[in-house]
């Protein structure tokens, strides 16, 4: 009965095991149907923009109010990289997803899910396509 027990309690730890690495591998955005097309999108359908200023892969060169107006995708401390996504790290120390080597970010007037009202803005920010 005790190895049973013991059998029972390994395999509920290596599946608990096994369901927190795959959380920890999910992709932070998704692809979303929009009047933009394909774009990708945080979990909860927010619109996500890359900047043509950030032109060394890895780092986000939008800092202080640029960052207030284009809020960062930021990332857990743990977040690990995953095939196109990339975790870097902002001037300010915070984790940032990064797809295929840019930055992402949100558009501080974006207000629902499906708004795309940055795209294009001052012709520097731009949906990403997937």
């Amino acid at each position: 009965m005790k190895q049973i027990f013991a059998a029972a309690i390994a395999g509920t730890i290596l599946s608990l095991g096994a369901t927190l690495a795959l959380a920890q591998m999910a992709e932070p955005a998704k692809v979303a149907e929009t009047s933009k097309g394909k774009i990708l999108v945080d979990a909860k359908g927010m619109t996500l923009y890359t900047w043509d200023r950030d032109t060394t892969p890895g780092k986000s060169g939008c800092n202080g109010n640029c960052a207030t107006n284009w809020p960062p995708l930021l990332a857990s401390a743990d977040a690990k990289d995953s095939g196109n996504w990339t975790v870097i790290t902002r001037d300010d120390g915070k984790k940032q997803w990064a797809y295929k080597g840019k930055p992402l970010y949100y558009w501080k007037d974006d207000k629902k899910a499906g708004d795309a009202e940055g795209d294009n803005r001052n012709n520097v920010w731009h949906v990403v396509a997937p």
